[in-house]
């Protein structure tokens, strides 16, 4: 995270972006089309779009994870927040992709919130650093992914 760009308020100018983007996405959400159908259709192609928009390591790792998404557990819906792709169930964050470049980090991250079904005894990891994606790790995500949609 760059110290260089932080200003008073303690935040750097790649998190104040992020929060312009989440004000943005919740202003979208209120003015989207009233169907639930519109709503997630919108939602999805802001999901794409952002994908379409990465750099190309990330792109890749982002697009590998919204396969395993959509394949093993079709009933999570499909958003951006803060910007990432994220993934939900009754509207609330299940899971999201942080790519490196948005932070400038040296891995992407893929996340898991409080609404994932991950809990396993009284410590359980919540995060995980991506460099690249392969067979195994593919393999892997797609377990947690099942197990975190319940």
């Amino acid at each position: 995270m760059s110290t260089e760009s932080s200003t008073k308020s303690g935040f750097s100018a790649e998190e104040r972006s992020a929060m312009r983007q989440r004000a943005a996405e919740m202003k979208a959400q209120q003015r989207k089309g009233k169907s639930p159908e519109e709503k997630a259709a919108l939602d999805r192609q802001e999901l794409v779009d952002a994908i379409a928009g990465m750099d190309d390591s990330d792109r890749v790792i982002a697009q590998g994870i919204d396969d395993i998404v959509t394949e093993v557990a079709p009933q999570l819906g499909s958003k951006t927040w803060y910007g990432f792709p994220a993934y939900t169930r009754g509207g609330k964050v299940v899971l999201f992709f942080k790519p490196a470049a948005k932070f400038k980090d040296r891995y992407a991250t893929l996340g898991f919130e409080t609404n994932a079904l991950l809990d396993d005894g009284q410590m359980w990891p919540t995060s995980y650093a991506i460099l690249s994606l392969t067979a195994d790790d593919e393999k892997r995500i797609a377990e947690l992914v099942r197990r975190a949609a319940g």
